[in-house]
């Protein structure tokens, strides 16, 4: 579908496209069979008396064949115009070249009418003829530069006319010549230089010029070589020349050229530099846009000065218009300048000259035979609304397109292909646009109209018993006489019940219809939505466009909607008709239908609360089974506890012929308790188990007063003892920390031994005669 995309609006439904279009009529607002085929090509007119019902709107009768087959029209009831294609003319294409006008393209008229949006096509085939004559225009650059190029130009003529000869025998050449405008600051205003523009000890040169037309087209090879042996170079000031005023010139001027009618139109044009173009005359004052007419007098062009350089745009559609095709033969240095330029004019070709233009010859050959073989199919003047699509059919076909069909490697003689596809948007009538090969003269006149009236075959009588005899019937609806009403004419303005009538269309006294449409003779005609399908209802309450979507289809394409809900077919279900009614999705190992937990709907289980898809199996949140079915496993088992109503239909004793889906042992204390170790079986069904009791109850021997209360006094004595020992420790432990610290003072302390400054020694000592010093 990548194409498709690209293509889409153009093949928007139509049947000889790329894209098959899934048929559908996107209706807006239809009061007729007119407005029915202008809402879309594939809107057909139902227009069978009996087909709508009382009350229904007409626009029911507008809706694609297939829709209107299956609601009951009969076919031969339908309205559906189809396109019609007329060939007015097609002669035969021509062999080879006569002295009467050949024919390379058929047909060369066509008339298509045409159901708007809804394409056609048609073939047209091409043939080039054998020995199409070629008309040559050799267009020189005679700026300074160039001065030893046209000395080998000179000597020329005869290898031109031998290799136009390998082509045809109907040849001819044509010789022009450019430099650039003769105003600042493009070249030297100074009168001697204007004279003579070039260097002063170059001798032979020619006062300053635009462009000079110097030969018209002639078969006469000593002419050709007569005439630009007269030429001589010239010169200007920048290195851009007036290439394209030269060009427009001589594809404008085709009567001083020599152009012939039927012909291949060639201009090669010769140059070292780039090129001016729109808006480089401002440079010199120059605000005149270029008018792209002939302005020619004495060869010589005469406006130059006057009006600007034209654009590229304005090149390109002159050169195609009159079926020209440029060949730039350039230097290597402007050759990127000049493929940029080639992009942008259709059917050209650059070549690189030698430093001295002497392969001239062979690259014009090459140009030609790249030229020829190249066949473009495009078109001219097309109308509003009209699109055209070219789908080449030859051995080297290019992509298709909107703008143009491209066969390359066409050999003359060979006949080749163009599928065309055309589609209208809108009504017209009688609007024309032109199709043909770019670079020949041959073309193809399309004339369009378009379908956008039914033609129904009515009776012409004026009462209808259809219509109450109070109208007649136009593509089966009744157009009232004047002072009726109604889908069948059956009530008169001005009735005097018209209030009564008006209550009827009223639901629970609201407004009339539910502001949906208008009441009517008593019955409510209901509106069209906005897609075009109508309201319908006694009341207009209901509408087929808002039920639940699948894969951006209505009801799935699956169903049919149905006042808000999607009406499956058989075969499918689901809220939007999307799955197909099937239960393999949802079975268990043993055969069931999501373990009885749920139900399964569009191939999947929809699980109750708490269980878990796929299947239902596990319950995520549930409380404990064990703990939960503890009472019931002790009232069965035991006859003790709090016997449940639910018991005996969620627990099961004897033994029940259904698939286990999971076991479970159980390990709980009663209500009294004691120990009960009993197994669960997880059955089918929701809140479904087997249980089995696995052993007896475990109770516990009463407890002994006496070693409790001995067990109390010791355990109080103990725990006494063992405060008392801490507490000891904890003042032992403090007195112990006192004294380390009082040690570690006591080895901080230091006395001082320096003498006394205070004291003095005795004056007199008296010792003691009897002490003996023991």
């Amino acid at each position: 579908m990548d194409q498709c995309l690209v293509f889409l609006l153009l093949l928007l439904m139509g049947r000889n496209g790329l894209c098959q279009q899934e048929e559908v009529c996107s209706k807006s607002v239809i009061n007729s069979c007119d407005d029915c085929i202008r809402s879309g090509p594939y809107c057909v007119w139902c227009k069978q008396l009996d087909f709508t019902k009382a009350g229904e709107q007409e626009a029911a009768r507008c809706d694609t064949k297939a829709q209107l087959i299956e609601r009951g029209c009969k076919m031969e009831e339908i309205i559906s115009p189809q396109n019609d294609k007329t060939i007015d003319k097609a002669d035969p294409l021509s062999t080879s070249f006569t002295q009467q006008e050949p024919v390379q393209l058929s047909p060369q008229k066509i008339s298509l009418r045409l159901r708007p949006g809804l394409s056609t096509t048609f073939r047209v085939s091409f043939k080039r003829v054998q020995g199409y004559p070629v008309d040559l225009y050799y267009l020189m650059d005679l700026s300074y530069s160039m001065k030893d190029d046209l000395e080998n130009v000179k000597e020329l003529g005869q290898d031109l006319f031998a290799a136009l000869n390998k082509i045809t025998e109907h040849a001819q050449i044509g010789f022009g010549a450019f430099v650039d405008k003769t105003v600042l600051p493009y070249t030297n205003t100074n009168k001697e230089k204007l004279l003579k523009p070039c260097d002063e000890d170059y001798q032979q040169c020619q006062a300053a010029f635009g462009y000079r037309h110097v030969l018209s087209m002639t078969p006469r090879k000593d002419e050709f070589k007569r005439k630009v042996t007269e030429q001589f170079i010239s010169g200007n000031l920048d290195s851009p020349e007036g290439s394209l005023d030269a060009m427009m010139q001589a594809a404008v001027c085709g009567d001083k050229i020599g152009w012939r009618n039927s012909s291949t139109r060639l201009i090669v044009l010769t140059t070292d530099a780039g090129f001016h173009m729109a808006g480089d005359g401002k440079l010199a004052g120059i605000l005149e846009p270029n008018d792209e007419r002939c302005h020619m007098e004495n060869n010589l062009y005469t406006q130059s000065t006057e009006v600007d350089y034209p654009s590229v745009g304005q090149l390109a559609l002159q050169l195609e218009k009159n079926n020209i095709q440029p060949i730039f033969a350039v230097t290597k240095n402007v050759e990127v300048v000049y493929k940029q330029l080639s992009k942008m004019i259709p059917k050209s070709e650059v070549g690189v000259l030698s430093s001295d233009s002497k392969n001239v010859v062979q690259l014009i050959e090459s140009a030609y035979n790249r030229l020829s073989s190249k066949v473009t199919v495009t078109h001219d003047n097309l109308p509003e609304n009209v699109r055209v699509f070219y789908t080449p059919k030859c051995k080297h076909a290019g992509p298709a397109g909107e703008s143009e069909g491209v066969c390359d490697n066409v050999y003359t003689g060979e006949e080749i292909y163009f599928d065309i596809t055309v589609i209208a948007g809108a009504c017209m009538k009688n609007k024309s646009f032109t199709i043909r090969p770019l670079g020949i003269k041959d073309t193809l006149t399309v004339t369009l109209s378009t379908d956008c009236e039914c033609q129904c075959k009515d009776p012409l009588d004026s009462s209808h018993p259809h219509c109450k005899d109070k109208g007649r019937v136009s593509c089966g609806i009744c157009n009232c006489n004047e002072g009726f009403v109604g889908q069948f004419c059956e009530c008169s303005i001005g009735n005097k019940d018209e209030l009564s009538m008006r209550a009827s269309c009223q639901r629970h006294n609201g407004t009339d219809c539910e502001g949906r449409g208008d009441c009517v003779c008593g019955r409510c005609q209901c509106h069209t939505t906005e897609s075009g399908s109508s309201y319908h209802g006694d009341f207009c309450e209901c509408d087929d466009e808002h039920c639940e979507k699948f894969q951006n289809k209505l009801c799935g394409g699956n169903g049919k909607c149905n006042c808000g809900t999607c009406e499956c077919n058989p075969g499918y279900e689901g809220s939007a008709c999307q799955c197909r009614v099937s239960e393999e999705g949802c079975r268990t190992p043993n055969n069931t239908v999501c373990y009885g937990r749920g139900t399964c709907k569009c191939n999947r289980c929809e699980c109750k609360e708490g269980y878990q898809r796929p299947r239902c199996q596990t319950c995520l949140g549930c409380p404990d089974t064990c703990q939960t079915k503890l009472s019931c496993i002790e009232c069965l088992g035991f006859g003790s506890g709090h016997c449940s109503e639910n018991c005996s239909k969620s627990i099961h004793h004897e033994m029940v012929d259904q698939f286990t889906i999971q076991s479970k042992e159980c390990k709980q204390k009663d209500s009294e308790g004691c120990w009960i170790k009993f197994k669960l079986d997880q059955l089918v069904g929701e809140d479904n188990y087997r249980g089995e009791i696995l052993k007896q109850r475990e109770c516990p021997e009463p407890p002994s007063v006496i070693a409790i209360i001995g067990g109390s006094i010791a355990s109080v004595a103990f725990i006494g003892i063992l405060l008392l020992m801490l507490i000891k420790l904890l003042i032992h432990m403090k007195d112990l920390k006192e004294f380390k610290k009082f040690e570690n003072e006591k080895k901080k302390s230091k006395w001082a031994e320096a003498d006394n400054p205070l004291f003095q020694n005795a004056t007199t000592t008296v010792a003691n005669p009897t002490f003996t010093g023991e």
